[in-house]
C-alpha cells in the first residue's frame, strides 16, 4: 500500500511537508546614517531572514551594502507612508542633536518628526516599529542600584533632551492604544560609542576645538571624580544587534534597556586609563561647562550634566531574558573603541559620521556657530 493511501492525503502532507521558512523581511530604517543607524544596518545585513532594507536620510550617504537600498526623506515634511509599504518593521533612529541653540528645530524633528513616522508605519500597515529611545528618557533615580523598565520615563527637569525623549515616550504610549495591531519596541540604550561614530560625536558633544590628540590613554594621568557621575555606556554594534533581535522575534514588543557592564564612574574609568583620580565639585564642574557654552567653546548647554547626574542606572536582564541579548562589548572596550576612533579620525561615508562633513580644518563646525545650526 503506498504511503499516500496508508495515512490519507492530510496525514501525508503532515509527515512529509518541506520545513517551514520564514518569509524574507523588508525593513526601513528611518535616521540610517547616524551612529545607531549604521550599527542597525550592519546587524540587518548578517540577518538571513532579512532579504531587503531601505535606509532613509535627509541626506544621501556614499555607503553602500548588498541588501541597502537608498532614498532621502525629511520626517518633518515628506509623506512617509509609501516608503512603508510593504514592510515588515520600521525602525525609528533619526534624532536631531545639534542644533543646541534652536530647540525649536530640534523638538519639531525629534518630537513632531518622529510622531509623524509612527503614525505614517500604522497607515502603512507595518506590524512592527522599533524606537530608539534612550536612559535620558527616565526620571531621576538611584545610581547604587539598577532599575528596569518600569521605573518612570518622565526625563530630567532642565534638560531638554530628556524632555522630549520623555515627550515621544508618553507619546507612544497613547499611539499604541490607537494601534494594537502594531507590535512596540522602545529601546533604551546608555551612552552610545563606535569607533566609525567618534567624529560625529565628537562633532556633536565637543565640537571644533577639541584635538584627537586628548583621547590618548598615555597622556591621561589624572580624571575628575565628580559626585554622582556615573553613567552607562554600550557599544553601538551592540545596538544594532538589540534591533535586529527584537525584529526577528514577534513576540517582543515593549521597552528594553540596554547597557554594558560596568557602568563607568571615575573609579572605573580611572583604572582603564590607568589614571589618577581627584575629588571634583558637581556644582563648578556645571559653572565651567556653562561658561564653555556661553562663549561658544563648545556646543552643548550645561542640562546635558544635568541629567548625567540624574538619571538612574538601569537593569538590562530583560534584555537579556527575552532577546537573548548579550553584549559583545564590555564598557571599557566600548571607552576604548571610541578613543581610538577619536585619535585616529575615524567615521563612515555618511554626512553624520564622515570626518569631511566639518570640513578640513573644521571650518564648517565653526561656521555652525558651535550650536547654532546644523554641522
Amino acid at each position: 500500500m503506498g504511503i499516500r493511501k496508508a495515512y490519507g492525503r492530510k496525514d501525508y502532507k503532515k509527515i512529509f511537508k518541506r520545513p517551514n521558512r520564514r518569509r524574507p523581511m523588508r525593513v526601513v530604517v528611518v535616521g540610517a546614517t547616524g551612529n545607531v543607524g549604521t550599527s542597525v544596518l550592519r546587524s540587518l545585513e548578517r540577518e538571513d531572514t532579512v532579504d531587503s532594507i531601505l535606509g532613509l536620510a535627509r541626506r544621501l550617504p556614499g555607503l553602500r551594502a548588498s541588501k541597502v537600498e537608498w532614498a532621502s526623506a525629511d520626517v518633518t515634511k515628506d509623506n512617509l507612508a509609501p516608503l512603508f509599504e510593504g514592510a515588515d518593521a520600521v525602525v525609528l533612529v533619526s534624532w536631531l542633536v545639534q542644533p543646541s541653540r534652536d530647540l525649536n528645530k530640534l523638538w519639531m524633528v525629534n518630537v513632531e518628526g518622529t510622531m509623524r513616522a509612527a503614525r505614517a508605519a500604522a497607515e502603512a500597515g507595518v506590524p512592527a516599529l522599533m524606537y530608539a529611545s534612550s536612559v535620558g528618557a527616565y526620571s531621576p533615580g538611584p545610581k547604587d542600584r539598577a532599575v528596569d523598565e518600569s521605573w518612570p520615563t518622565g526625563g530630567v527637569e532642565g534638560s531638554y533632551y530628556a524632555r522630549q525623549k520623555a515627550e515621544v515616550e508618553r507619546r507612544l504610549d497613547r499611539f499604541e492604544v490607537e494601534n494594537p495591531e502594531m507590535r512596540v519596541v522602545r529601546m533604551r540604550p546608555g551612552l552610545v560609542f563606535k569607533k566609525e561614530a567618534s567624529q560625529g560625536i565628537r562633532r556633536l558633544f565637543g565640537g571644533p576645538l577639541v584635538p584627537g590628540i586628548l583621547a590618548d590613554p598615555r597622556i591621561i594621568n589624572l580624571f575628575p571624580d565628580i559626585e554622582n557621575l556615573r553613567s552607562q555606556v554600550v557599544h553601538s554594534h551592540d545596538v544594532g544587534e538589540a534591533f535586529r533581535l527584537a525584529i526577528v522575534n514577534k513576540d517582543a514588543r515593549g521597552a528594553f534597556n540596554l547597557a554594558a557592564e560596568p557602568p563607568l564612574d571615575a573609579a572605573e574609568i580611572g583604572r582603564i586609563l590607568d589614571a589618577r583620580t581627584f575629588r571634583f565639585p558637581a556644582k563648578a564642574a556645571r559653572i565651567g561647562a556653562n561658561l564653555a557654552w556661553r562663549l561658544r567653546l563648545q556646543p552643548v548647554s550645561p542640562d546635558w550634566l544635568d541629567m548625567s547626574l540624574q538619571i538612574p542606572v538601569m537593569s538590562t536582564e530583560r534584555a537579556r531574558r527575552e532577546l537573548g541579548w548579550e553584549p559583545e562589548y564590555s564598557s571599557a572596550d566600548a571607552l576604548l573603541d571610541l578613543m581610538a576612533g577619536l585619535r585616529a579620525g575615524a567615521g563612515l561615508d555618511t554626512p553624520p559620521l564622515s570626518p569631511q562633513t566639518g570640513g578640513k580644518f573644521r571650518e564648517r563646525e565653526l561656521a555652525t556657530g558651535v550650536g547654532r545650526s546644523e554641522p
